[in-house]
């Protein structure tokens, strides 16, 4: 993958946890600035990078459909499943980058999702094997093996388009 591929797949992940409210504004101001620096330019990812720690909260909501669509990327609102399967793509992305362990991995997903959301049906289970492992013969790191084997398949699909240019 190279480093625009790769930037362009974490300002989406980002714009998903953004609308979902998993992460803060600044932080997507901060992966268009990621953009930029690996090659990805146009002018709504311009004005977007620009944003200010103080401007973000403000300018983001209007700021960023735009600049994903110049780079031919998607923004999902809040409200649907393909919203909420590119959150749950997103955190599997930062588990596997070492930024969520396995088991936080599961818990967000468990608690934000249940087991309503199809994609996330094994996670769920996953954090409730979690939550009995004292009482059978199953050990942790068998438990994170399933869970990190898991997030390998939901990041590897499906995956972002590639840039334009």
């Amino acid at each position: 993958m190279t480093s625009t591929e790769a930037a362009a797949i974490a300002l989406q992940d980002n714009a998903a946890l953004w609308s979902a409210g998993e992460i803060s504004a600044s932080e997507v101001v901060d992966a268009a600035c990621d953009a930029l620096v690996a090659g990805l330019d146009t002018p709504a990812l311009r004005i977007l990078a620009a944003r200010t720690r103080a401007e973000a909260d403000y300018d983001v909501y209007d700021l960023l459909p735009p600049a994903l669509e110049e780079l031919g990327l998607t923004f999902h609102p809040a409200a649907g499943e393909a919203a909420q399967e590119a959150v749950v793509r997103a955190l599997a992305r930062r588990m596997l980058a070492g930024d969520l362990k396995p088991r936080e991995l599961t818990f967000r997903i468990h608690q934000r999702y249940g087991h309503e959301l199809p994609l996330t049906e094994w996670l769920a289970e996953l954090d409730d094997e979690y939550d009995v492992l004292e009482y059978g013969d199953r050990t942790v790191d068998q438990v994170d093996a399933e869970v990190t084997a898991e997030a390998r398949r939901l990041a590897a699909h499906p995956r972002v388009p590639p840039p334009p240019g």
